[in-house]
């Protein structure tokens, strides 16, 4: 895989990547070059197959305060309708490939995290924040709609639509406590422990059934469109498929032996 410029990228021997945004000075803000980057990223992700999760953080006292003044919205002032699709496809485009990794995303959240941050974090599996790491979908406050890279879309669906219509609509800040009671953040722990809790749930999944956590997440993505029956067919055929993988019988093998399971 291509080694990013824009931000700092590192894999370990456990199988966990992680991606740190790098330009504290700007509170993690976004360019067009770290938004192409991390889009080509997390598709390149696909491939690594020493890759078992992905940790997605910030430098500094933010995670991500969304698109630079500069470097971004000042300069889509000068583009015509083509020029703004362009840009924010490429948005989505790098939602899209953080959703169909077949691997856990963890947001380290370390900070301030807002507008493209916020929806950086909601994209990602699971949400593990510092007690100081407030949240806010800013899109309203600049103009904007709330509809922004699937924010509308997913933000419902983890927060129900009351909450996710309240939030789009005002952009105001929610604490790290709000965020973890309605659900947004699964955890919330006090700053300096922020990135050895990371690690150790991002180590508890790298040792886990791969294949069988990759399954999970897409079932999850495909299930949004489906009604009852459909989905219950579908994960019949799922875990059906997850029964003729090797992890399958290992974790048999394991609890008969009463040894720790050993996943491909």
């Amino acid at each position: 895989m291509k080694q990013p410029t824009s931000f700092l990228y590192q894999q370990d021997e456990q199988g966990i990547a992680t991606i740190t945004l790098n330009r504290p000075e700007r509170l993690n803000a976004l360019t067009f070059e770290v938004y192409r980057e991390l889009t080509d990223t997390f598709a390149a992700l696909r491939d690594e197959r020493d890759v078992r999760v992905v940790i997605i953080t910030g430098a500094g006292r933010a995670f991500c305060s969304g698109g630079d003044v500069h470097d971004i919205i000042g300069e889509l002032f000068k583009r015509d309708m083509e020029g703004l699709l362009e840009f924010t496809r490429l948005t989505c485009e790098l939602i899209r490939n953080m959703r169909a990794l077949p691997k856990p995303v963890i947001a380290s959240l370390n900070g301030t995290t807002a507008g493209a941050g916020a929806c950086i974090a909601l994209a990602s599996d699971i949400r593990i924040a510092s007690e100081d790491a407030r949240i806010a979908f800013l899109f309203v406050k600049v103009g904007l709609a709330g509809t922004d890279m699937a924010a509308s879309y997913l933000l419902p669906r983890i927060v129900g639509l009351a909450k996710a219509t309240e939030m789009l609509y005002t952009g105001d800040f929610v604490t790290a406590p709000e965020a973890e009671r309605i659900g947004l953040y699964n955890r919330v722990v006090p700053a300096g422990e922020l990135a050895s809790a990371t690690r150790a749930f991002a180590e508890l999944l790298a040792r886990g059934p791969a294949f069988a956590l990759g399954k999970t997440k897409e079932m999850l993505n495909r299930e949004f469109h489906m009604d009852f029956e459909a989905a219950l067919e579908s994960e019949a055929q799922a875990q059906a498929i997850c029964m003729q993988h090797p992890d399958y019988r290992e974790a048999y093998e394991a609890f008969v032996a009463r040894r720790k399971a050993k996943f491909k």
